[in-house]
């Protein structure tokens, strides 16, 4: 009798302890992609997107286990290159990206892809958040501006 009073205490233990994390909701990885704000130029000019405008997010970068492992683009992640990944920019695309706590800046060129967010962000190479002088924490708050192509 002894043994099934403490069965049936370890089952209503077990129940206790996993029903909240039936109550919690799951969503997807990756987030929904929100619409492109426009911004009204003064004098009531045609609109401009954020692609022109560049827009405001976070900047991340890699961490040292991604060394020497293939990009979305097939070329090896070295840190010394000038190099981001970024979920919905074209491949080869150079992307400047300023620093607003410190004003520095510095042209990357987007191999890679990194998974959708609410909050526009890039991951940069170690020698990009270098330049840009956060690479001791990890993240910084940037200005990031797509670059039109060269017809050289």
């Amino acid at each position: 009798m002894a043994s099934l009073n403490r069965c049936c205490i370890g089952a209503l233990f077990m129940f206790v302890c996993l029903m909240p994390l039936s109550l919690i909701q799951t969503h997807p990885l990756q987030a929904e992609e929100l619409p492109k704000e426009e911004k009204e130029v003064q004098g009531g000019r045609a609109p401009v997107t954020e692609e022109a405008t560049g827009v405001k997010g976070i900047a991340t970068y890699y961490a040292k286990r991604y060394n020497g492992r293939k990009t979305t683009s097939g070329e090896r992640y070295r840190p010394e290159k000038l190099t981001a990944a970024h979920p919905n920019l074209p491949l080869g695309t150079k992307v400047k990206v300023v620093n607003l706590d410190n004003e520095n800046e510095v042209v990357v060129r987007v191999n890679d892809r990194c998974r959708r967010r609410k909050v526009p962000i890039i991951d940069l190479s170690t020698a990009a958040a270098r330049k840009l002088g956060f690479l001791g924490r990890g993240m910084a708050r940037v200005h990031i501006t797509r670059l039109e192509d060269d017809p050289s």
